[in-house]
This record gives C-alpha cells, sequence and structure tokens, in this order.
C-alpha cells in the first residue's frame, strides 16, 4: 500500500473481522506502525467504488466477493491458508475462495503456480523482497552461533522438528551457541540463548553473530532465509519444491525434513574451512533485492489487469 500510494493510487483501508474486534484498536495500531495516510473503514458500513477491491486473506475473500462496491477484484494472496487447519469447515472454506474467479496476486510464484493448476484461478506473483536496510552483514561481528526461527504459535514453522534437530545437533556441538527468536521458549535439554520477540535491530545483530540460521516452513516460505543471507548468515530450510522456486538462492541448504538431517546441514556448514567467504558471497547475493521489485509488480498487475473497458 505503501508503495503504490508513492505511485499516485489512492488506498482506501477496510478491516473485516467476524469476530467483530473493536476496529478504532486496529486504527490506531495501522496508523502508529506503517505511516500510511488513507482513508480507514470497516467493511460492515460498506466500501466505496474502487477501480480494484483486493482481499487479503480467506475470510476477507467472503467479504469482497459479496460486497455491492464497484470494481474489479483481485485476491492478495500470501500463503495456502487451507493448509492451516485440520481437514474441517474452515479449510473448505478456505479453499472455496479460489473458486470465486478473483484475480490472484501471490507472494512468491509457487501459490501462483498451485492455484492456476488447481482451480484455474488466474494468479500473478511478485518475488519476496528484503529490506536491506535493515538487514546487512556487519564486518565487525564475530560469527559462532547457529540461529532457529522458533515460533511454535505457528504450527506450519514446525517448531518441534526444529527443536529436535537442535536437540541432536547440541550433543555433537556443545561450543557453539544456540539462539532462539520468535517466541518465548521454555525450558529444553540443551543450552541456548531465549531471545524472544525481537526488533529488526537486534534480530540483524543476532543473525551477525551466526554461521547458520535454521528455518522452516511447512507451506509457503517465510521472510526469514532472505533476511538471514543478507546479514551473511547461512539459512538451512526443508527440501520442498516451494521453498526451492520460491527461495531461488544459491547459498541456501536444503535437508530432508527430519531432525538427524537438519541437524547434518547445520554441521555442514559451521564445519565449513571457508565459511566466512561464503557468508560473504551470501550478502552479497541478496544486494539487488528490494521490496520496490516486488511493489514495482504489484502495480504492474493492477495496471495490467484494468486496462479495457
Amino acid at each position: 500500500m505503501d508503495y503504490l500510494q508513492a505511485r499516485g493510487y489512492t488506498n482506501r483501508l477496510y478491516f473485516y473481522d467476524p469476530f467483530r474486534g473493536d476496529h478504532k484498536y486496529y486504527e490506531a495500531l495501522f496508523r502508529k506502525h506503517y505511516g500510511i495516510n488513507c482513508e480507514v473503514g470497516n467493511v460492515r458500513a460498506g466500501m466505496v467504488d474502487a477501480h480494484a477491491v483486493v482481499a487479503t486473506n480467506w475470510p476477507s475473500a467472503y467479504a469482497v466477493y459479496n460486497a455491492r462496491t464497484a470494481g474489479k477484484r483481485f485476491y492478495f494472496v500470501q500463503d495456502y491458508e487451507p493448509y492451516f487447519y485440520p481437514a474441517s469447515t474452515n479449510s473448505v472454506l478456505a479453499e472455496n475462495t479460489y473458486r470465486m474467479g478473483l484475480h490472484g496476486i501471490t507472494a512468491g510464484r509457487w501459490l501462483a503456480d498451485k492455484l492456476s493448476h488447481e482451480f484455474g484461478m488466474e494468479a500473478d506473483h511478485f518475488p519476496f523482497g528484503c529490506d536491506t536496510a535493515r538487514y546487512f552483514p556487519d564486518p565487525s561481528a564475530k560469527r559462532s552461533g547457529v540461529v532457529f526461527y522458533a515460533r511454535a504459535a505457528t504450527p506450519r514453522r514446525a517448531v518441534e522438528l526444529g527443536l529436535l534437530a537442535l536437540e541432536l545437533f547440541a550433543k555433537r556441538h556443545p561450543h557453539i551457541e544456540l539462539h532462539l527468536f520468535g517466541a518465548d521458549i521454555g525450558g529444553l535439554p540443551f543450552k541456548f540463548v531465549n531471545h524472544g520477540v525481537v526488533t529488526p535491530e537486534e534480530l540483524n545483530e543476532i543473525y551477525n553473530h551466526c554461521l547458520a540460521g535454521l528455518s522452516l516452513s511447512l507451506t509457503n516460505v517465510s521472510l526469514v532465509p532472505h533476511e538471514m543471507l543478507a546479514c551473511g548468515c547461512i539459512p538451512v530450510v526443508n527440501d520442498d519444491h516451494r521453498n526451492r522456486v520460491v527461495l531461488d538462492n544459491p547459498y541456501v541448504r536444503y535437508a530432508p525434513l527430519t531432525p538427524h538431517s537438519l541437524a547434518a546441514a547445520l554441521e555442514a556448514v559451521v564445519n565449513m574451512h571457508d565459511v566466512e567467504a561464503l557468508s560473504r558471497r551470501a550478502a552479497a547475493s541478496m544486494l539487488s533485492t528490494s521490496w520496490d521489485t516486488a511493489g514495482a509488480m504489484v502495480d504492474a498487475v493492477f495496471r495490467r489487469a484494468l486496462k479495457g473497458p
């Protein structure tokens, strides 16, 4: 929205909450943290006509589909949300949104391919970006640790498998400090630094003190591997077609999703004799990666899709 606003778009943000939360509270957060100057409203009060009306998750897709507002319907798809649930009403409701005839704009190519092939959905994609003004290599930092994105409240990040891998790794390399972030983690059978929820600045510092990082995903890949790369921390991720398609970087290390395989992949990185040179090359590979590229592609999708009568 910020990118489009800077390029002359008139944005309007509408909150849709089926649990009827406090929209004024959400608006205050939006104003405070994102700095986007636009109209904010509640879907239940109605939306004004627009060139494009964009859903951003599966519940809002129903609101966009049913609204009487004029405007071509788009669907900003950030992940394959049926995977967020066991086989259930919610998983079916989420899947059915891909049959609504909305024009998809997806985070990464894997989602666009999946939606077009399995649902016949018209879908364009944008590449993942990275804020290299926040994530960058620190030449003065001494790399010695391993970091894990351990957001346990998000099941699709396979945190339990990652912790089993770190337990194996810690037994073989007790001298290597392990850093966990993303949530407060309780007692574990190995020593670790519990960072919890951190700021981007703190995260940049953590990455710069680590040789390797572990980031797992059972759905669309997270932003974490790109951020690790930008700091020169070599990411180890679970080997999956969706991860390879979206990451598409030669410095990512892939491993089967088993504790022993993940631990072995981390060991292979920390045992490399030229890991510092690898770190510099990994960081350099991200220098041209920007969220402006993603924004420009989204802009192009709108302009192309809205041409015509």
